[in-house]
């Protein structure tokens, strides 16, 4: 090997790339996923949204007219996620989509109603992309379920925000 650097050159340079082609080739990279929320379809960016000078998160229930039992049940979920964030309390905003009866809520009201799902809660950002959808469940220990992933997926993006 004293003899022969160029062949213990190449060697240390092939092996990764044969086994990173490996990888590829044979499927061997683990393809689970951390997050609770579903990504959306297509792209949705609210427009107008800095003008709210919004936090850099914001959890929104999309309220419409059709909805009148989940959305009322989600409205109280909302005041009961923004209790359970604690300390993260000012990172985030609460917000309505669309034209809830009661116009005296402490959450800023958004007009602008995209083709949502009614009754939904959904995670934007700072720049007004609606990133994850978290849909409203009948049975109300699957809603909780599903309330407590959307605190652990903003817990894990806020903390993914404040090491970068």
């Amino acid at each position: 090997m004293k003899n022969n650097p160029l062949v213990l050159f190449v060697g240390c340079c092939a092996i990764p790339l044969i086994l990173a082609y490996g990888a590829l080739k044979f499927d061997w990279l683990p393809t689970a996923i951390t997050n609770n929320g579903e990504f959306l379809s297509q792209e949705i960016k609210l427009k107008n949204w800095p003008q709210n000078n919004p936090k850099q998160w914001t959890i929104a229930l999309n309220y419409s007219n059709e909805c009148n039992t989940p959305c009322s049940e989600q409205l109280n979920a909302l005041n009961n996620l923004y209790v359970a964030l604690g300390k993260n309390q000012g990172k985030v905003d609460m917000a309505v989509m669309g034209s809830p009866d009661n116009k005296n809520l402490p959450w800023k009201i958004i007009t602008e109603q995209q083709s949502l799902n009614p009754a939904s809660l959904y995670l934007i950002d700072h720049m007004g992309l609606v990133v994850l959808e978290y849909p409203f469940k009948v049975e109300p220990q699957e809603n909780r379920l599903v309330q407590k992933g959307l605190l652990k997926d903003l817990k894990k993006l806020l903390n993914y925000s404040r090491s970068s």
